[in-house]
């Protein structure tokens, strides 16, 4: 039962969250220690290849708005 509590305590907005506020570099010390202990390593990996796509995307698209409208 403990590990069933455990997976359920880590959810996927805790896991989005983990991977924001390291991305921009404001995870906390102490949830960082929350996410080694509960969260899954492949998550976390997969989260920030997922992470890195979405915000590389996010800035080729708005690059290419701004040089079509110049």
């Amino acid at each position: 039962m403990t590990e069933e509590k455990k997976s359920n305590k880590f959810g996927l907005g805790s896991l989005i969250k983990s991977i924001l506020a390291a991305a921009i570099g404001v995870q906390s010390n102490k949830n960082r220690e929350r996410d080694f202990q509960e969260g899954s390593p492949l998550a976390f990996i997969i989260g920030g290849f997922v992470f890195t796509f979405l915000f590389i995307a996010t800035v080729a698209t708005v690059v290419g708005l701004v040089l079509s409208n110049s």
